[in-house]
C-alpha cells in the first residue's frame, strides 16, 4: 500500500518551481505558541493517569498540526514510514499497492496500481477502506491506517470497502506482494501506432520513457497512444522532462501557483511531434498524470479519450532532513494548471471523447458465504449476472433476479469450466467467475477505450490535418 499522493511530488533539495517559492517570508511560531505546546506536553507527562511514551506525544502533536490543515495531501511520517515514501519514489515498495488519500475522515482510494495485487482483486478508485482484517479505519490516521494495511509478502488482507453504488460493503482478500518497479511498457501495434503506458512517475520513469519512445520513432512510428489509465501521479519534475519530448518549445507544460499568488510557467525546451498523439485517461488518473494530459491536450493537440480524470492539483514537497531523524513531513506548498490556467483540483479533466468501459468492468465481486439459487433477489446475483452476461453467457437480465434464464447462462459457465452443472452458484462457482472475468478484462481486444484510441489514431493518421 502506497501513502497518500507523492503524485505531483517535488524534492525538498530542488525543484522546477523553486524560484517563486524562494522567499515567501512566512512568519515563524511565536515563543508563546511554542511555550503553550511545551506547557501542554509537560502537563500531560507530569498528571497524565499512566507513564506515556514522549516521542509518542510528539508525533499526536505533529499528527495533530498536519490534521488541522484539513488537506488530505498533507501528512506527517514517522522514521519508518517516511523510509518507505522514499522508497516508493524511487519505484519500488511492497504491499498491496494502491495510492490512498484521507478525505472527511475517511481512507480513499486515488487509484489502484496496474498490476498491482489491490487492480487484480478488483479495488477501484474512490473506494473508501472501511477496515483490515476486521480492524476499523475508524478514527485512525492516514499512516495508522497504512500501517495496519502493510505486511510481509505473501499474507493476506481482507480489506472491506463502502463503494458508491453498492449498498452493502464489498470485502476483497488481497495477498501482499512486491510491486514491481518498471513503470513504462510499450509496444508497437499494426499500422505503426505506437503504445506506451506509464503506470506511475517515479524517478527512474523518465529515462525509461524516452527509451521507449526513441524505439518506437526508430521503427516508423506514425501515432502514439499514451496510457495513464489508473496512474496515480508522480514526481512533478519527471512529467515535466517526459511532457517536454512531445511538446514544441516554448509551449507551457504547467504553470505552478505560489501561496502569494505568484505564478511560474514552466516551457517546453522539445520539439512539436508531427505524428498525432492520443492520451487514455480513467478517474484513476491522478496529478502527475494530470499534469501530463492537460500539457499534450492544450500545447500538443492531443486528444483525450476515456473518462473525466481524478482531480488533484496540487503540488507537495517532503521536508525530510528538518526534523533530524528520519521523519518526514509532506506539505502541499501550490497549486498547479493547465497551460490554458486551468486549476482542475477536485473537477478533473474532461476527455475529448468520453468512453466508459462496459458495467462488467466495475461490477463487485460476489459474496462467497451463501450460494445463490433459482429465485433468490440480491446484489450478489446481480453481480453474477453482469459478470455471466460480459463473459457472452447471456443471463437476459442484469437487476438481481435469478430466473430460469440466469440458472440456464450458469449452467453453461459451469460446463465450460469443468464444474458441477447444477446452475446454482457457490464459492467455487463465483470464484471461476471472477477468475474467468479478470482475464476477459485484461484482453486487450475488450479494451474499450483502448480500441477507441487506436481508431482515433488511425483516423487521424489518414487525414492530412492530422500534421501538427
Amino acid at each position: 500500500m502506497t501513502l497518500t499522493g507523492n503524485w505531483g511530488f517535488v524534492s525538498s533539495s530542488g525543484s522546477p518551481v523553486s524560484g517563486i517559492f524562494a522567499s515567501n517570508g512566512s512568519q515563524s511560531a511565536s515563543k508563546e505558541d511554542l511555550s503553550k505546546i511545551e506547557t501542554a506536553l509537560n502537563l500531560v507527562k507530569k498528571n497524565y493517569v499512566q507513564d506515556v511514551d514522549q516521542s509518542k506525544l510528539v508525533d499526536g502533536a505533529i499528527n495533530g498540526i498536519m490534521s488541522a490543515l484539513d488537506d488530505p495531501f498533507s501528512s506527517y511520517m514517522g522514521k519508518t514510514t517516511a523510509q518507505e515514501f522514499t522508497s516508493q519514489i524511487q519505484g519500488s515498495f511492497s504491499g498491496i499497492g494502491a495510492e490512498v488519500s484521507m478525505e472527511n475522515g475517511n481512507v480513499v482510494i486515488v487509484s489502484p496500481i496496474k498490476g498491482s495485487p489491490a487492480e487484480k482483486a478488483g479495488i477501484h478508485a474512490k473506494d473508501i477502506l472501511l477496515s483490515v482484517n476486521g480492524e476499523s479505519f475508524e478514527g485512525l490516521s492516514l499512516n495508522e491506517a497504512v500501517s495496519k494495511i502493510r505486511g510481509p509478502k505473501g499474507s493476506e488482507a481482507k480489506v472491506k470497502v463502502k463503494r458508491a453504488g453498492s449498498a452493502a460493503p464489498l470485502e476483497f482478500a488481497i495477498k501482499r506482494d512486491d510491486i514491481a518497479m518498471e513503470t513504462v511498457h510499450a509496444h508497437m501495434e499494426k499500422d505503426h501506432i505506437g503504445y506506451i503506458e506509464i503506470t506511475e512517475f517515479s524517478m527512474n520513469t523518465g529515462k525509461r520513457f524516452e527509451k521507449e519512445l526513441n524505439s518506437l520513432e526508430s521503427k516508423g512510428m506514425k501515432g502514439l497512444v499514451i496510457d495513464v489509465r489508473n496512474n496515480p501521479g508522480g514526481v512533478l519534475s519527471v512529467v515535466i522532462d517526459m511532457a517536454q519530448r512531445l511538446i514544441g518549445k516554448d509551449k507551457v507544460i504547467v504553470q505552478v501557483e505560489n501561496k502569494q499568488k505568484q505564478r511560474e510557467q514552466t516551457l517546453s525546451k522539445g520539439t512539436a511531434k508531427t505524428y498525432p498523439i492520443v492520451v487514455l485517461t480513467n478517474k484513476g488518473s491522478a496529478s502527475a498524470s494530470e499534469i501530463m494530459a492537460g500539457a499534450l491536450k492544450e500545447s500538443a493537440n492531443a486528444k483525450l479519450i476515456g473518462d473525466t480524470t481524478y482531480g488533484k492539483g496540487t503540488v507537495q514537497t517532503s521536508f525530510d532532513k528538518e526534523l533530524g531523524d528520519g521523519s518526514l513531513l509532506k506539505i502541499t506548498i501550490a497549486k498547479w494548471l493547465t497551460p490554458n490556467g486551468e486549476w482542475i483540483h477536485k473537477k478533473g479533466i474532461k476527455p475529448d471523447i468520453a468512453v466508459s468501459q462496459p458495467s462488467y468492468f466495475s461490477v463487485a465481486p460476489i459474496n462467497k458465504e451463501k450460494t445463490l439459487k433459482f429465485d433468490m433477489n440480491t446484489e450478489d446475483v446481480k453481480s453474477a449476472q453482469v459478470m455471466l452476461d460480459g463473459l457472452g453467457y447471456a443471463p437476459g437480465r442484469k437487476d438481481g433476479y435469478f430466473d430460469a434464464k440466469t440458472v440456464t447462462a450458469v449452467k453453461s459457465f459451469q460446463k465450460d469450466n469443468k464444474l458441477t452443472a447444477n446452475g446454482e452458484i457457490d464459492a467455487k462457482t463465483a470464484d471461476a467467475l471472477e477468475k474467468s472475468l479478470i482475464a476477459h478484462i485484461r484482453d486487450p481486444k475488450n479494451d474499450v477505450q483502448l480500441g477507441r484510441a487506436f481508431a482515433e489514431i488511425r483516423k487521424e493518421i489518414a487525414s492530412p490535418s492530422s500534421n501538427k
